[in-house]
């Protein structure tokens, strides 16, 4: 499966992230990371199932602030935010049940 998913550098920092209203997934990793391609087959569907939740795909890498606030360490990780509070994370799925229950999770 090709992926569409383009992460790209953002400009959101984290008093924003803070504050977005909702349920947000904050996807960090890069176009040129293996593992983030491989998860994208199983992250896409489920995200997409779910309309009620904003996604940002975020360009991390050295120097990016807004991952080293998320303390970010590998890729690609997914944090759920709940009215810009930390919810869940999950870091490198390897099956979709992982990343349903993480979206599952702002329902608890």
């Amino acid at each position: 499966m090709t992926s569409t998913t383009n992460y790209a550098a953002s400009d959101l920092q984290r008093e924003t992230a803070d504050s977005l209203p909702g349920l947000v997934v904050l996807q960090f990793g890069t176009n040129w990371c293996g593992y983030c391609q491989n998860a994208q087959a199983i992250i896409e569907p489920v995200i997409a199932s779910r309309p009620d939740m904003a996604r940002h795909l975020i360009e991390d890498g050295p120097g990016r602030p807004l991952g080293r606030s998320f303390r970010i360490k590998q890729w690609p990780t997914l944090v759920l935010l709940r009215d810009g509070v930390e919810a869940g994370r999950l870091v490198r799925p390897q099956d979709a049940e992982q990343v349903r229950a993480l979206l599952n999770a702002a329902n608890a």
